[in-house]
């Protein structure tokens, strides 16, 4: 069998050129600034201090580069410690950072498992990995041995429904080109794929995209020798067991089983989460933050007035427009579809959205009365927040 380590020595993933540093910045869930201090530091987290972060298993270097860029961006200080078990991929983070130009980072290669040996962290970035680890709980418990007081996890693990398919052909494919080389088994494997039926589940698939984008893609879908993936509950058990608990998902929405249809009372949280991701079906990827057992709530709340929301996704300008013209808001992701309606009533705090206003200036600087506004902004959280598009943060304060 092709190990983890040689796998990503020979096709690091995912597939980066560094010389794209220059014109585009990836950003994505988790580890966008933004989204840690609403899910982790009840979005007013003191970003005078240094944040110490691990990124463990940083691949070729989307997180690391994301982070470092939007806080060297804000002006904000920070440490943070690298570390994969691929040399190569390792390489393609450094020279991303080196174009950049980005400080403060420190490279290492190494295992997430040796986590707490290098230090301990208020913020941890662990994206795409637990779920290859021969054992992924031990994983879990590593980084939680590893996390500061008052810090959280930012990951994602594959989720199954999604991913209907891959499963099946990952072990027909072990079971095929054992003993081969990996650019081998690539290529007997893409012939492959290419004749596969119309009707077979993963050519049925249209949630999966990784094995048109690249080599590395492909091998990492269909040739790992080390994959595994949860559901809702598998997951919150692997967490409750390393002493975490979940602070939130990075998209609600998706596990939110009255969006989908009426709940039966007394139906308690996780099964309501757990039957929402059957229904929705389209899930492949569970990507989500996760805080120590004993931690207090830490998601943002509205009603506190001293926050500083911002927007993600999309622009206030346009939404303002499109909501002071009674327009429907449509939202389409990982496959899940909704129309968000606004009053037009909330046009103006829309508009007031700039990242560095709190909700109290926002009030005042549209001359609303507190009553009004409550009201108000209560209806722009509860359609916006869930689906990721409404974020607290001091950041840029």
């Amino acid at each position: 069998m092709v190990t983890v380590k040689e796998q990503y020595e020979s096709y690091p993933y995912p597939a980066r050129d560094p010389k794209d540093e220059k014109t585009r910045l990836i950003t994505g869930s988790p580890s966008h600034p933004l989204e840690m201090d609403h899910w982790l530091w009840r979005g007013a987290r003191d970003w005078t201090r240094p944040l110490r972060v691990l990124v463990a298993g940083g691949g070729t270097g989307d997180g690391l580069i994301q982070l470092a860029t939007l806080l060297t961006a804000a002006k904000r200080p920070y440490e943070i410690t690298y570390l994969d078990l691929s040399t190569a991929s390792r390489a393609v983070a450094e020279e991303r950072a080196k174009v950049r130009g980005l400080t403060g980072i420190t490279f290492h290669t190494a295992s997430l498992l040796d986590a707490p040996v290098f230090g301990s962290f208020d913020y941890i970035d662990c994206c795409g990995v637990l779920h290859h680890l021969p054992e992924p709980e031990a994983g879990f418990s590593a980084l939680r041995a590893a996390l500061a007081a008052g810090g959280g996890l930012g990951f994602m693990v594959y989720a199954p429904y999604g991913r209907s398919g891959v499963y099946p052909l990952q072990e027909a494919f072990g079971a095929l080109f054992d003993g081969l080389p990996p650019q081998e088994r690539l290529a007997r494997a893409q012939r492959l794929v290419a004749e596969l039926p119309a009707g077979h589940p993963f050519a049925a698939n249209r949630n999966l995209g990784d094995h048109h984008a690249s080599d590395a893609g492909f091998y990492d879908l269909l040739l790992h020798g080390q994959d595994r993936s949860y559901t809702v509950p598998e997951l919150l058990a692997t967490l409750d067991r390393a002493g975490w608990r979940l602070a939130g998902f990075t998209t609600p929405a998706l596990y939110d089983l009255a969006q989908l249809t009426e709940v039966p009372e007394r139906m308690d949280p996780a099964t309501q989460m757990a039957i929402a991701e059957k229904l929705r079906g389209t899930i492949r990827m569970h990507t989500a933050y996760a805080v120590p057992a004993e931690a207090e709530p830490t998601r943002a709340a509205p009603t506190d007035r001293k926050l500083i929301p911002h927007l993600r996704g999309v622009q206030r300008a346009a939404l303002a427009t499109a909501v002071a013209q009674g327009r429907p808001l449509p939202v389409k992701m990982a496959g899940a579809e909704a129309t968000l309606v606004l009053p037009k009533g909330t046009a103006p705090l829309l508009a007031g959205i700039d990242g560095r206003r709190s909700l109290t200036e926002i009030a005042q600087s549209a001359s609303i009365d507190p009553i009004t506004f409550g009201t108000g902004w209560a209806q722009v959280h509860k359609a916006l927040e869930p689906w990721g598009l409404l974020l607290y943060s001091s950041l840029l304060r």
